[in-house]
């Protein structure tokens, strides 16, 4: 059967055919443990998993949620530059919907505050990298995880939290994990949320034909991998055990697997078609080598001033303002504002 005809992109977007972003994204542990690995460790931050927490959508539709998780942070890498930006645009819309009263500590949260998106930010590109570190072809060298830092710093611009906050080094991420230490909070809904997502293949795997009956060792597989990547103050704050020898045979199993994946487009295409369909045509024509219509790679700010689009963090103020206004003055819920929008970018909620 003839392969599928791939469009080309616009452009090579923000980051090189050969950057060191795209060879760790594009490694199929990114969707298996590395997306799993963020969305769980995410929830030990008290005002995320306040937002999470109220609206239950990741109990009602993971699967929609993961999708357009996967969907989003590959667009960041793999996409053109308009493309990217218009997700940007939209995220901070979505995010204008998420705020409000955080239970734990009884201040406030918001979806859209720099430091949770920082937060979120890091996490995501920390556990992306320990993925590939752990189960795929081992550490970069130093050089070229100081080129992965400065790559997500140029990630950071689409988003409101500040570049220049980003770390830049193995030494300055861990020191980030260690400041935000006293910050985490295992909540009962944390760590309910993070056993939830620690089972994600259950909910986002159909339950049909051969994927129905690999489904219980897929889980099991790739739960007990995340784990494996967690530090124990991590895991004891989650609630959950996990000896050693299972965090070793876990990890020769899947890096031998992940290895063998690796190595066949076909296997990345089927795993990648199961769990975020919508992402295929945007890493398609890297995994096939397609030249964009231009082959260039932008900067944000040259994209910004050649489409228009703000930077995210002045990017629709005013409807900002008026989620605040609802919730904090009006006590009313949020309204729906952006999320129709983000369907013709990132599929239908479900």
């Amino acid at each position: 059967m003839a392969p599928r005809p791939i469009t080309p992109h616009r452009d090579h977007g923000f980051f090189a055919p050969d950057s060191v972003t795209r060879r760790v994204w594009g490694y199929p542990t990114t969707p298996l443990v590395g997306i799993q690995r963020a969305t769980v460790i995410e929830e030990l931050d008290p005002n995320l998993i306040a937002a999470v927490h109220d609206t239950g959508d990741n109990y009602t539709r993971l699967d929609t949620r993961y999708a357009r998780t996967v969907q989003y942070f590959a667009s960041v890498a793999f996409a053109d530059a308009q493309t990217v930006l218009k997700l940007a645009d939209v995220l901070v819309k979505i995010h204008s919907k998420a705020i409000g009263h955080e239970p734990v500590g009884g201040g406030r949260y918001d979806a859209n505050d720099p430091d949770s998106q920082l937060w979120i930010l890091v996490t995501g590109w920390h556990s992306v990298l320990k993925a590939y570190e752990v189960f795929g072809p081992g550490k970069l060298s130093e050089h070229e995880e100081r080129q992965y830092w400065a790559e997500c710093a140029i990630a950071a611009e689409l988003q409101t939290c500040d570049p220049a906050d980003v770390p830049r080094s193995r030494e300055e991420v861990h020191a980030y994990f260690e400041e935000w230490r006293p910050r985490l909070a295992a909540s009962e809904a944390a760590q309910q949320m993070m056993d939830h997502l620690l089972d994600g293949v259950n909910a986002v795997v159909p339950r049909k034909g051969l994927l129905r009956a690999v489904r219980p060792l897929a889980n099991r597989t790739l739960r007990h991998a995340t784990i494996a990547t967690m530090p124990r103050y991590m895991r004891d704050l989650a609630g959950v055990r996990q000896g050693r020898v299972t965090d070793l045979v876990v990890t020769l199993w899947l890096r031998t697997l992940m290895a063998v994946a690796a190595r066949s487009h076909g296997i990345q295409r089927y795993i990648l078609g199961t769990l975020s369909p919508r992402t295929l045509p945007v890493i398609e024509p890297h995994w096939r080598g397609i030249a964009p219509l231009a082959p260039v790679v932008l900067t944000p700010e040259e994209a910004r001033h050649q489409w228009g689009y703000p930077r995210p963090r002045d990017a629709h103020l005013e409807l900002r303002a008026r989620q605040a206004q609802r919730v904090f003055g009006d006590g009313l819920a949020p309204s729906d504002d952006g999320l129709i929008e983000s369907q013709a970018l990132l599929g239908h909620l479900g």
